[in-house]
């Protein structure tokens, strides 16, 4: 079955997008990190313009939650005093880039992340959507996320490659950026009605496809990292004030955020009790839940209280709002689909597919005495 089609647009600071709990306004942190006054400072704002709800997104993006109408311009202007909102809103729309958490400060990685979003006014009109990955460690730690253009360590050296596409372009440092804007060039061309790259990749030269990449890294998990020390948040949704005393008691310098629901602190020399997530085998990480009614006008059921209670679950688990998968885009063991109040459930697909079971009582689901 297709997808269905998104309603209303993807939020940022200057563009926010109504739903059930108020106005969300998107964040788009530079290279994926955040110093420690910002953080901070960004959790002061959440508490006092929105609801005190941060959430964490699959595109390491941070979504402040509950704005209304009355609280966004002076949201919008605390933002910009902690260095957190672009100049405008064509320049937040352009600046999709995915940092690899793992790098660090005057690496390959952050140099060519700070140099494309300095060029960023030289891209052609693109979809909403479309995006970058800098990932140029040994191994290539964003190979699943999200991105429609990958500059990243090939077999033998740098390649800009295109997602969907096996294979790269060989480039070194000083080419990198210049090849990434002429594939997006070619794309803005090429693409007719395909809004991802992977999606057009299959008209793509063959001198586009001529260096394999590097080997994927493992997945990151929660624990000691060389960045420091990766916590993860129940389905992306963060407590401001929880955050605030974390990197408060835990004297972190900074916060990484990723595409995985898990955010990275650098430099914590201990870390505080906390809600977030410790252990790489907490059940809670197998889980994916949108926020659900009351804060999402699209849902009819509660999605998070059911996912925790069905947690441990052996296999991965999608609960959704409705048919259009927003916290999970991609297949899951099973997937619990919102309609009218009950649930579906599609065996090893998304929540668009063919539900194999309809009308499940989420009540009974709960108690187990309906099982998945």
């Amino acid at each position: 079955m297709t997808r269905p089609a998104p309603k209303g647009w993807c939020p940022g600071a200057w563009r926010p997008m109504e739903t059930g709990d108020g106005w969300i306004v998107r964040l788009r942190p530079r290279a994926c990190r955040l110093d420690a006054t910002q953080v901070v400072g960004l959790c002061a704002a959440a508490l006092v313009h929105g609801n005190g709800l941060i959430d964490l997104t699959s595109r390491a993006n941070l979504q402040i939650r509950g704005v209304r109408s009355d609280t966004l311009a002076p949201l919008q202007t605390d933002l910009g005093a902690l260095g957190l909102l672009d100049a405008d809103a064509g320049t937040e729309t352009r600046r999709n880039i995915l940092t690899s958490p793992m790098a660090v400060p005057g690496d390959l990685t952050i140099t060519l992340t700070d140099a494309l979003q300095a060029r960023l006014g030289e891209l052609p009109d693109l979809p909403a959507k479309f995006g970058f990955a800098v990932d140029c460690g040994e191994t290539r730690l964003l190979a699943q996320a999200s991105a429609d253009i990958r500059i990243e360590l090939g077999e033998t050296g740098l390649i800009v490659r295109a997602d969907g596409a096996a294979r790269g372009r060989a480039v070194d440092p000083d080419t990198a950026i210049d090849t990434a804007i002429t594939l997006t060039h070619w794309f803005a061309v090429h693409r007719g009605t395909a809004r991802r790259m992977k999606d057009a990749v299959l008209a793509l030269p063959e001198d586009w496809r001529t260096s394999a990449p590097a080997p994927e890294a493992p997945p990151l998990q929660p624990g000691t990292s060389p960045a420091g020390q990766v916590l993860g948040a129940a389905f992306g949704s963060i407590d401001a004030g929880a955050l605030a005393a974390l990197m408060t008691g835990s004297q972190a310098t900074a916060l990484i955020t990723t595409p995985w629901r898990l955010f990275v602190l650098m430099g914590a020399e201990t870390l505080p009790a906390s809600p977030f997530l410790t252990h790489p085998d907490d059940p809670l990480l197998r889980v994916d839940a949108c926020p659900g009614v009351p804060l999402c006008t699209s849902a009819t059921v509660d999605t998070r209280g059911l996912a925790k209670v069905l947690a441990g679950a052996p296999d991965t688990l999608h609960v959704s709002g409705c048919a259009k998968g927003c916290a999970r885009p991609r297949a899951a063991k099973r997937t619990l689909v919102g309609r009218d109040g009950r649930f579906d459930l599609v065996i090893d697909g998304c929540s668009w597919d063919e539900p194999a079971r309809r009308g499940l009582d989420p009540d009974a689901l709960a108690k187990g005495t309906e099982q998945i």
